[in-house]
């Protein structure tokens, strides 16, 4: 029997992110278990583990943190490669594609706390845009606006609030 020609060795960069993922997994088991004011409605805990991740480590590594925490709640929830996980995910990516856009412009006007903003906010856009492409075909759709624009907006600052004091908390530590 031949070994096998290359070995994957997991760098501690790898390790950082698995233990990221495995924290937003768990925050996204948390979020699902908590009881929702209106259908659609989360707080988005996990997004506390992709901001602190994307101030702490960078882009790339925020997006495979939040990509493996989608992938790995749906599993865990039994919702992989449903309706609610392609929501999940079309909101993911809104969110992952706003950040990267905030990184580009000047830094003064873009706190954690703003990133969490639009971070909310592309979430919302992405799952809204693939559930009126998608699931629903109808321009009533938009309706929805308003009480989801207020509770990601409300979600959102209180994220960026969390990680800021997650991010301060590691700040002093060191």
């Amino acid at each position: 029997m031949t070994p096998w020609p290359t070995e994957l060795i997991a760098s501690r960069h790898d390790h950082q992110l698995a233990r990221l993922a495995a924290a937003g997994i768990a925050l996204a088991l948390l979020d699902a278990a908590l009881p929702s004011p209106l259908p659609g409605i989360k707080p988005g805990l996990a997004n506390i583990v992709t901001l602190y991740t994307l101030e702490t480590l960078g882009w790339r590594a925020a997006m495979w943190v939040s990509l493996l925490r989608i992938a790995g709640a749906g599993l865990l929830l039994g919702s992989l490669f449903t309706p609610g996980f392609w929501l999940s995910l079309a909101g993911g990516a809104g969110s992952l594609l706003l950040l990267a856009a905030s990184l580009l412009l000047p830094a003064r006007g873009f706190s954690v706390v703003s990133r969490s903003l639009l971070a909310a906010c592309g979430h919302l856009a992405g799952q809204l845009l693939l559930a009126r492409g998608w699931l629903i075909p109808h321009d009533g759709i938009w309706l929805l606006l308003p009480p989801l624009l207020t509770a990601a907006t409300i979600t959102g600052l209180l994220n960026g609030l969390l990680t800021l004091t997650l991010l301060e908390s590691a700040t002093d530590e060191t």
